[in-house]
């Protein structure tokens, strides 16, 4: 299937980075290169269909982008890596937001395929560091280590002229599923694929594997064996934190999570909720509670068109709390990923009892 892609440019100069964190960023790079004056930073915007966008289509993109369309094939757009750097999310892999982008453009009646978020930075010189008809990366003898300051390499790529534009869009094949010969080989073949994959089972873990596959009389897959080493690890498990120690020959009356657990249990004054789930809950007080309510609220024969009456009462209100860091699980990605609230740690404080509403975070 032929794919096309159109490019979009935020309308809004602060979308990429606050005027703050712009010159910020544009007095590091002067620490590098005395030679920039200046630094012009802006999101772009590309949208990948699976036939020529019609102009409705483009229009369409572009005010739900906030965005005015540029035209990749002008002359003018391929000088802009003349100094201009490009950063993409790391080549093979789909961004945390363009997966949510995609989604909210599909749901609006889009047809699109992927849209992706690049972020270009502009530069400026008091003396120009290339040729004409160079880009940054070529003539310029700053050009690695401002890359490296401008990108994270393990989400992000650093683009460098026009063409590298189709690879970040490439459809990599989907690798096969391998099968580790431990049928043939033993056990020696799960330890071999225990170091390359970096699963980290230990030996017990190991043992287990190889009994349990032996009497299935098969091999397993590497997939089997990193869901295995996910489920069964310190994370999920704590299988340390609950262990029993032997100390010197002398068994300890208490795992660490017990020795944890026994502060509560000395001095429970004023808990409601402790090391039942995902967060814990304060004994609280009387508050005014402002909530919709439909008691009393003019109600429309659709259920959905009812009315609510949002009003204040005072309701005893507990206080819910809990400290844990969670990646949203869309990418390794410290940054996009600090959606971190909505995917780990909400789902979480509202699990306890019957629910909670967060109001700080």
């Amino acid at each position: 299937m032929t794919h096309h892609l159109s490019a979009f440019e935020s309308l809004s100069e602060d979308q990429a980075l606050s005027n703050y964190r712009r010159l910020q960023r544009l007095q590091e790079l002067r620490e590098i290169d005395p030679n920039i004056t200046n630094l012009v930073v802006s999101s772009i915007d590309w949208v990948l269909t699976d036939h020529q966008a019609s102009a409705e289509l483009k229009a369409s993109v572009a005010q739900l982008l906030n965005a005015q369309e540029l035209d990749p094939t002008s002359p003018s757009f391929k000088d802009r890596f003349s100094k201009e750097l490009w950063v993409c999310p790391r080549m093979g892999t789909v961004s945390p937001w363009s997966s949510k982008a995609t989604d909210i453009a599909k749901n609006c009646g889009l047809q699109v395929q992927r849209i992706e978020r690049f972020t270009s930075y502009r530069l400026s010189f008091k003396k120009s560091p290339v040729s004409a008809g160079e880009t940054l990366h070529q003539g310029w003898p700053h050009a690695r280590a401002v890359i490296q300051s401008l990108h994270d390499p393990m989400t992000q790529s650093v683009l460098t002229q026009a063409q590298d534009i189709e690879a970040c869009f490439q459809d990599l094949a989907t690798p096969k599923t391998l099968s580790i010969p431990m049928l043939s080989q033993g056990q020696k073949a799960l330890e071999l694929a225990n170091v390359q994959f970096g699963w980290a089972l230990a030996s017990d873990e190991i043992e287990y594997l190889v009994q349990a596959f032996q009497a299935l009389e098969r091999d397993p897959t590497e997939v089997e064996l990193m869901m295995f080493a996910q489920a069964n690890s310190e994370h999920c498990r704590h299988k340390i934190f609950n262990a029993q120690f032997t100390i010197d020959g002398e068994t300890q009356d208490e795992t660490l999570f017990g020795m944890i657990r026994n502060t509560h249990r000395l001095h429970p004054e004023h808990t409601i909720v402790a090391y039942s789930d995902n967060a814990s809950v304060m004994e609280g007080h009387q508050a005014l509670n402002f909530e919709a309510s439909f008691k009393g609220a003019a109600r429309s024969s659709l259920p959905s068109l009812a009315s609510p009456l949002y009003k204040g009462e005072q309701q005893l209100l507990h206080v819910l709390m809990k400290v844990e860091t969670h990646n949203h699980p869309t990418a390794i990605s410290p940054f996009a990923g600090a959606a971190t609230g909505a995917g780990g740690e909400i789902r979480d404080e509202g699990a306890p009892g019957r629910g909670s509403k967060p109001k700080a975070a």
